[in-house]
């Protein structure tokens, strides 16, 4: 294993491809997480060939980033004949962790991959502290504890275990309706395993009652006055906390999210990074980094089981979506000229925002554009297509320009 440095209190990002852990890294992350192409609980995000997980971790180990691989599904018969093989690649490529949830799995990393921590994770279920001293005696080296966990709860696991082993808890992102995102339910309506990272999210949906003699006639079923999304859960949301689970003692911090977009891994965790910057300097944390969240594709947010019952909100199961990735700084000069790739049309005269690896959000009025040649460009049009804008200051390769726009669904 690299020896790199833990920090007090690390921040874990996700990575479901290239695109999204170098937005990660480059917004601050001081570790990432991420799957190859079996194995992982979210076989629907990018993920990582062989080739790709090589050049993952020398680019996170170039950036002193450590790199964490989720093996985190309950493997059939079938499936744990070619674990082995997969560790031994991991092994190679000089992965810092493993996250895994199976007991065998779990054996067979301390075998094929020696030198590489091993991490339980949340699909364990975590939520004692005998069971957290269990899994370090048997050579865990971290354990992702259960969400459905108190802050309280949280604090006494930390106090009553050894300081070697690591604690690491989820602070941001998508809540399942099941326990530790242990589910059957999508099995049973579509055939896509959830344990095995093929979950179609069949608690998002609308549900009605239709009595067996009365076919065709459906009945709304409420929970209260506000609708019949009965198993929908709210996203996690703890940036205003980030100092209480500081003192409680987490060694990692972990924003859930490998199958969404690039956009989503840069602005939640540049924003938790500034967050944690603040909280371990001590200084006042500057609200800007809360509304940042707010910027992202999102359900209503709530702190999660931390303070207690998070509640579900039964309106609908819709994201909130109200702003738009417009353009990606690929470089900058002194002046603030930038070359920039297009994700999403926009015009001069639009008003739009930038914000970067380490800047706030500035607002700006776009100007007339240039193409590559120079020529004049009132519009870009051209999926990915390179053209030049001037900027009002300088800011870094990756830097993104975005605009308010309504995207949720109606």
């Amino acid at each position: 294993m690299n020896n790199l440095e833990h920090p007090i209190l690390e921040l874990l990002a996700p990575a479901g491809d290239m695109e999204r852990l170098r937005m990660a890294v480059n917004y601050g992350a001081d570790a990432v997480y991420l799957a190859g192409a079996s194995f992982g609980m979210r076989a629907f995000a990018g993920n990582f060939s062989n080739e790709e997980l090589f050049e993952a971790v020398r680019y996170c180990h170039d950036r002193k980033v450590r790199c964490h691989v989720t093996i985190n599904t309950m493997p059939r018969n079938d499936e744990i004949v070619h674990l082995p093989q997969w560790l031994e690649t991991l092994e190679e490529a000089g992965v810092d962790a493993v996250i895994v949830a199976d007991l065998g799995a779990f054996t067979l990393a301390g075998k094929y991959a020696p030198h590489v921590q091993r991490h339980i994770s949340t699909q364990a279920s975590i939520a004692n502290y005998e069971t957290a001293r269990a899994w370090h005696d048997l050579g865990a080296d971290r354990v992702i504890l259960a969400r459905e966990l108190s802050l309280d709860e949280v604090a006494e696991i930390r106090a009553k275990t050894s300081p070697q082993l690591e604690i690491e808890a989820f602070a941001h992102g998508a809540m399942c309706v099941s326990y530790s995102g242990r589910c059957l339910l999508s099995n049973y309506m579509t055939g896509r395993d959830s344990n095995r990272g093929a979950c179609a999210q069949p608690c998002r949906y609308q549900y009605y009652l239709m009595e067996e003699k009365r076919p065709g006639e459906y009945f709304p079923v409420f929970e209260d006055e506000k609708g019949t999304y009965i198993m929908n859960s709210r996203d996690m949301c703890m940036i205003d906390h980030v100092q209480e689970l500081y003192d409680v003692g987490l060694n990692s911090l972990k924003i859930e999210g490998r199958a969404k977009s690039a956009y989503y891994a840069a602005i939640v965790t540049g924003a938790y990074r500034h967050v944690i910057d603040d909280v371990k300097a001590g200084r006042p944390v500057d609200p800007v980094w809360r509304d940042e969240v707010e910027k992202v594709s999102h359900r209503h947010y709530s702190t999660g089981f931390w303070f207690g019952q998070p509640g579900q909100y039964y309106e609908s199961s819709r994201y909130l979506r109200d702003w738009q990735v417009c353009a990606i700084v690929q470089d900058c000069d002194e002046s603030g000229l930038a070359t920039l790739s297009l994700r999403n049309k926009f015009r001069a005269g639009d008003q739009l925002e930038l914000v970067g690896p380490d800047s706030k959000p500035i607002v700006l009025t776009a100007p007339v554009m240039t193409e590559l040649d120079g020529t004049a460009l009132e519009e870009p049009r051209h999926p990915q297509m390179l053209f030049r804008m001037q900027l009002p200051c300088k800011v870094k390769p990756l830097s993104i320009l975005r605009r308010a726009v309504d995207l949720s669904a109606k």
